[in-house]
């Protein structure tokens, strides 16, 4: 059963006043999100929205070839599936689990129902978009104008805001599926910041040693998600909302 408390777990339910949760408790199904799990596929059908707790899910645009590429990062700050309240019925990115975990699920109709009530639910929901719509934006500037060394220290830390620890468990060919790059360029940027003391890297554990240091080397694109979504989802209410 979800409990007030774990569901506040995900920074956008935490954002919902006490009746409002209150109201969403007896349809939030807690779920287990393993390592690799496709959460949704392009053009398939939106049945659930999920809030992660635990779990970190990448969005993926998948090209006709097989290739891949992350075009956004999903944590306990947020939720998956925003096509549906965005007039769609599909998305067309593909979700896979990026770091195992949990997360909570609610079937779409409960949440367009909440979302055309056009109260605080709408508006924590359309901030969170404007931010997310950011992060997509500017990864994709820093695919283009950035070295491998800077995108691997911005994915590490988006990553890193999204979970709790200094540890991520994912592997290397799982990386450079979501940067789109191949495995043997994320060894060597891997390697690149294990020689400068700021991460350790281990069968598939990546630890982070030094993140101010990754915050050094990295390029612009991560503090200017960091701060579009820390203004967007530590706003204060509408009045009147």
């Amino acid at each position: 059963m979800v409990t007030m408390e774990s569901a506040r777990a995900n920074r956008l339910l935490a954002a919902l006043s006490q009746d409002e949760l209150a109201r969403w408790l007896p349809h939030l199904e807690a779920v287990d999100a393993p390592l690799g799990e496709v959460l949704y596929e392009p053009g398939g059908p939106l049945t659930h929205v999920c809030f992660p707790t635990t779990c970190i899910v990448s969005l993926l645009y998948v090209l006709e070839d097989g290739g891949s590429a992350e075009i956004s990062v999903v944590g306990f700050e947020g939720v998956l599936g925003v096509a549906l309240f965005m007039g769609g019925q599909t998305t067309p990115s593909r979700g896979v689990v990026q770091s195992a975990g949990r997360l909570l699920r609610l079937r779409s109709d409960l949440m367009l129902a909440e979302f055309n009530r056009a109260g605080r639910v709408m508006q924590v929901l359309l901030r969170y978009t404007q931010a997310l719509l950011t992060q997509m934006s500017q990864t994709a500037v820093c695919n283009r104008h950035h070295s491998l060394d800077q995108q691997l220290c911005r994915w590490l830390l988006l990553s890193l805001d999204r979970h709790r620890g200094d540890d991520l468990v994912m592997t290397q060919e799982l990386i450079a599926n979501m940067l789109g790059v191949r495995r043997e360029g994320v060894t060597t940027a891997a390697g690149n910041l294990q020689d400068a003391g700021l991460i350790r890297y281990r069968r598939g554990h990546i630890t982070v040693l030094d993140r101010p240091g990754l915050e050094r080397r990295t390029c612009e694109c991560y503090a200017v998600v960091r701060n579009e979504y820390d203004r967007l989802l530590t706003a204060s209410p509408v009045p009147g909302i």
